[in-house]
């Protein structure tokens, strides 16, 4: 009898995100949905602290920028660079943090030419407004996109960067393809456009816009009533359709509507379980096989 045929290599990524010991935002949102996709996840953590600031109060600390260069030299030492298929990250709390995260991946780049950079710009949000350092924005923008293949800001933070209005699909697709120009000119250079709320969708829903150099694609779920907005949900779709769009191929419409039908599933059950925090660990059936399906539709 043959033996059974081994499973194949897992794809790496490497996240340098925010972590927290309690509840799920940062590395912490993004980890077990990657993992649950079958990818390896080496994660570098730029803060640790007790829950996310939300909360209003929590303790921890927020590492020096030089320590992701630092947990990079050990991983390079292990010699697997070669072998990682991009990298992610999420809230950047410092300018030295940007410059890390940007070190990184060109360190990535020179060992893995192929491996992508998936920017999740997390910066500020409808509601709340700009809630990172006044810098940040300035920067993010100067230093993270113009490295970035894929983007994955949300409609409020696609203003933000490119100074223009977002109440249409006509306004959402010119700004989106107004970012694209500013992406790494080797990449695909795709920017999703998440919780996107516009004047001219059908009333009750929320939407998330992909668009590439190849058109742009629609994803439409029901909108989920949650008061307060939950944490992490942001860190989660960054990571669903970056993870499925590396396990497609890069066919962005499945990566689209796989991610979206997942996070949906996801906040359907912190919504009927009444919890603060997303329930990451209890939706874990739905991240590589959604039981509900949305699916993309191509619009430009």
């Amino acid at each position: 009898m043959s033996a059974p045929a081994l499973p194949a290599a897992p794809l790496n990524l490497l996240s340098i995100q925010s972590w927290v010991s309690y509840g799920h935002v940062g590395n912490a949102a993004a980890m077990f949905p990657l993992q649950c996709l079958g990818i390896e996840v080496w994660a570098v953590n730029t803060v640790q602290f007790s829950n996310h600031t939300g909360y209003g109060a929590w303790t921890g600390a927020v590492f020096a920028p030089e320590l992701v260069a630092e947990l990079l030299d050990g991983i390079e030492a292990r010699g697997v660079l070669p072998g990682c298929s991009g990298v992610l990250s999420g809230y950047m709390g410092s300018e030295g943090t940007v410059a890390a995260v940007v070190a990184a991946v060109s360190r990535v780049r020179q060992a893995s030419p192929g491996a992508l950079y998936c920017c999740d710009p997390v910066m500020g949000d409808v509601g709340r407004g700009v809630f990172v350092r006044p810098e940040l924005p300035e920067l993010i923008g100067a230093q993270a996109i113009p490295a970035a293949d894929i983007v994955t800001p949300n409609q409020f933070e696609l203003e933000l960067l490119t100074g223009r209005r977002v109440d249409t699909l006509e306004h959402a697709l010119e700004a989106a393809r107004a970012l694209r120009e500013r992406l790494n000119p080797g990449g695909p250079r795709i920017v999703v456009v998440t919780s996107l709320v516009r004047q001219d969708a059908p009333a009750g829903v929320i939407e998330t816009l992909a668009v590439t150099g190849e058109g742009a694609w629609l994803c439409r779920t029901p909108l989920i009533d949650l008061d307060p907005p939950r944490n992490g949900t942001g860190d989660a779709i960054a990571a669903l359709f970056f993870g499925q769009y590396l396990r497609t191929g890069g066919d962005v419409a499945r990566a689209l509507s796989l991610s979206m039908s997942a996070l949906y599933a996801l906040l359907d059950l912190t919504h009927r379980l009444g919890t603060r925090e997303i329930q990451l660990v209890a939706a874990r059936d739905e991240y590589a096989a959604p039981g509900r399906v949305f699916g993309a539709e191509q619009v430009g």
